[in-house]
């Protein structure tokens, strides 16, 4: 294992822990938009199912296979893998528009809004 100066092993570390904070969300807005109904998302005004889910879904999708070729590298090199931030940010900001927005207004046309 080779000496990595240690701004730069912080920089990695809080990269992987970004990397984990934003599957999780992903994989939560993914999940939560399965289990709605088509109808619920018209009469909240907002747009269709598919869409949701196929932006959810991909988000999760890349959110958890960099987390997973993080935690490869973190286990053969002693330091996570580097992954693409933009990436993260574009599926953060995607799972944080449904979890924010879309949810509460889908789920106030459910009979049961849920909690979190």
């Amino acid at each position: 294992m080779t000496s990595i100066p240690w701004a730069i092993a912080l920089a990695s570390y809080l990269d992987y822990a970004i990397t984990l904070v934003v599957a999780a969300l992903s994989l939560m807005a993914a999940l939560d938009c399965v289990r709605r109904s088509a109808p619920q998302f018209e009469r909240a005004w907002k747009r269709t199912k598919t869409f949701w889910l196929a932006l959810t879904a991909g988000a999760a999708v890349v959110s958890v296979l960099s987390a997973v070729f993080s935690t490869m590298s973190l286990i053969s090199s002693g330091y996570p893998g580097q992954g693409s931030l933009i990436l993260m940010l574009i599926a953060a900001t995607i799972a944080g528009v449904y979890l924010a927005d879309v949810k509460p207004a889908v789920s106030s046309e459910s009979g049961n809004p849920g909690y979190w």
